[in-house]
């Protein structure tokens, strides 16, 4: 299918590629992780303690705020309405804002479209929301696959649509992050908002996956 670029965002506004040529992500992971050992053998940091960082960061502090933004929606019609018409003011609202000002922007999944995120020439991934980016959403393989066939790739996250269920993929930019609304459960009616944001998942916030049904384990 043909490749979305909403906005007008298309490739050669990835200003920011520039500075992350490819050949060099795997350089500069190695420097890193060099200066941590090397930090860490001079005693400057507690490898413990920046495990708990990193782990608060990936696993609680992000993927916890976009699941708060997306059980209000499930509950608020009107910060929905919000969240579809200015993502950026509405999550701000709440108390996230991105790193470097971004623009979100929040797309629905509905019956009709499935929506799922990808940045084909970086890694742009909105942290605000979501925390850190998973390894797999950063490799080669996803951001082409994901775009060349996107039911192939929902498949092997385990997630099987109806062929009437149209998929698109929306491409991130240095100036546009994205957010994906999944669908509310069914049977979540005496649910909580917050007991709502237990159900969303970071993958679902991808479009990688769907939010748990209610009683599923974690």
């Amino acid at each position: 299918m043909a490749h979305d670029h909403p906005g007008g965002h298309d490739h050669h506004h990835h200003e920011h590629e520039h500075e992350h040529d490819h050949s060099e992500i795997g350089e500069m992971d190695l420097r890193v992780r060099a200066l941590e050992s090397v930090l860490t053998e001079k005693g400057y940091i507690d490898p413990a303690a920046l495990d708990v960082l990193i782990d608060t960061y990936q696993t609680k502090v992000g993927p916890r705020n976009g699941a708060r933004v997306v059980a209000k929606s499930w509950v608020d019609e009107a910060f929905r309405d919000w969240l579809l018409r200015d993502a950026t003011a509405a999550i701000a609202s709440l108390g996230y804002s991105g790193r470097q000002g971004e623009h979100m922007v929040a797309v629905a999944n509905t019956d009709a479209q499935h929506n799922m995120v990808v940045c084909t020439l970086c890694s742009c991934y909105p942290w605000s929301v979501l925390g850190l980016p998973p390894t797999w959403y950063k490799s080669a393989p996803y951001r082409s696959r994901a775009v060349k066939d996107p039911r192939g790739v929902l498949q092997e996250f385990g997630v099987t649509l109806p062929e009437s269920t149209a998929i698109r993929v929306w491409d991130s930019t240095a100036e546009v992050r994205y957010l994906v609304i999944p669908q509310r459960p069914a049977g979540t009616e005496h649910l909580t908002e917050a007991q709502l944001a237990d159900l969303v998942t970071r993958d679902s916030m991808i479009g990688t996956g769907l939010a748990r049904a209610p009683g599923s384990r974690a």
